[in-house]
């Protein structure tokens, strides 16, 4: 399709990388309110995660407030797919680990909400 609008690429690197911003919240409540009831992840293992293993680790990663996380990002791109759909692409950077990653944004009246999620570790000959 097309390059998106400016505001939702803002928009859509404000919310990334997906689970690591406190700042939309560490409930399970919040998690479940940033991806829509059918997603699934395929994680760096290349292992396929549905919804409720998801959202189980976030809750025991973020249980007790003692969590930290130290990252950051790079290479943003982005492309519209449908109507209120889009890809976004990036680097994510956690000490020596280095993934390429990608989620699919919905739009609808609750707002953002992720559809999938992907990371792929990044060789070092890359």
């Amino acid at each position: 399709m097309s390059t998106p609008p400016d505001d939702v690429l803002a928009a859509l690197i404000a919310r990334e990388p997906l689970f690591h911003r406190t700042e939309f919240g560490t409930s399970r409540t919040d998690f479940e309110r940033m991806i829509v009831e059918d997603f699934w992840e395929t994680g760096a293992s290349g292992r396929r995660y549905d919804r409720a293993f998801v959202l189980d680790e976030l809750e025991r990663r973020y249980a007790g407030g003692g969590y930290e996380d130290e990252w950051h990002c790079e290479g943003f791109r982005c492309r519209a797919l449908g109507a209120d759909t889009y890809l976004l692409t990036y680097t994510l950077h956690q000490g020596a680990r280095v993934t390429r990653r990608m989620t699919l944004w919905r739009r609808d009246t609750d707002g953002w909400r992720a559809v999938y999620h992907q990371g792929t570790i990044l060789q070092e000959d890359v």
